[in-house]
């Protein structure tokens, strides 16, 4: 049965993290939500792209879910912030030890929520501030129990590898990487 993972925009979201990560996924043969929380299916990123979603957040069982992922982007992050249902959805990921991803600036949705407290993570410089309790590295991308982060747009490809090498394997990941001859991702 294939992995489900829901990858959620709000206005103003990265495009690339966004969309690379999407298609990065879909590659992989994974089943990927494109969902929004801005309570309409066309979302606008940070440089005016528009994303048509494949659902509105309050319309996805979460109950078939594996993965929630969050791009980052401002005010997108912010946005995501601000979606209390959404933080609520990964509250209970969190506590059921089910797998979140966010990258960017995004990860300061999960800082603020507390689940980084003794975790390794990244972010965007300057959202470091946000990630209260995590043991910063200065590396693009990192997996720390349940939870995988990432540091920016330049890292979006890496990050997605990293959510397949989890989600379906590190072969799975390798080839896909040597597919899309990407030579610096590296299973580990």
């Amino acid at each position: 049965m294939k992995k489900k993972i829901a990858v959620h925009l709000a206005e103003g979201f990265e495009e690339i993290e966004a969309v690379s990560i999407i298609d990065v996924l879909r590659r992989a043969e994974l089943e990927v939500s494109v969902v929004s929380v801005s309570g309409k299916l066309e979302v606008v990123g940070a440089h005016q792209l528009k994303v048509v979603a494949d659902v509105l957040f309050e319309k996805l069982n979460y109950d078939d879910i594996n993965m929630i992922v969050l791009p980052g982007g401002m005010p997108g992050a912010s946005n995501l912030n601000a979606h209390s249902a959404l933080k609520e959805m990964i509250m209970k990921f969190n506590s059921g030890n089910k797998s979140l991803a966010a990258i960017c600036a995004a990860p300061l949705v999960f800082g603020n929520l507390g689940i980084l407290e003794g975790k390794k993570a990244v972010c965007y410089p300057g959202f470091e501030k946000y990630l209260k309790g995590a043991e910063l590295l200065d590396v693009p991308v990192v997996e720390s129990g349940n939870i995988i982060t990432g540091n920016g747009p330049g890292a979006a490809i890496q990050f997605a590898l990293k959510i397949v090498e989890r989600e379906v394997s590190a072969e799975k990941a390798e080839w896909l990487a040597k597919q899309m001859l990407f030579s610096k991702f590296e299973a580990n």
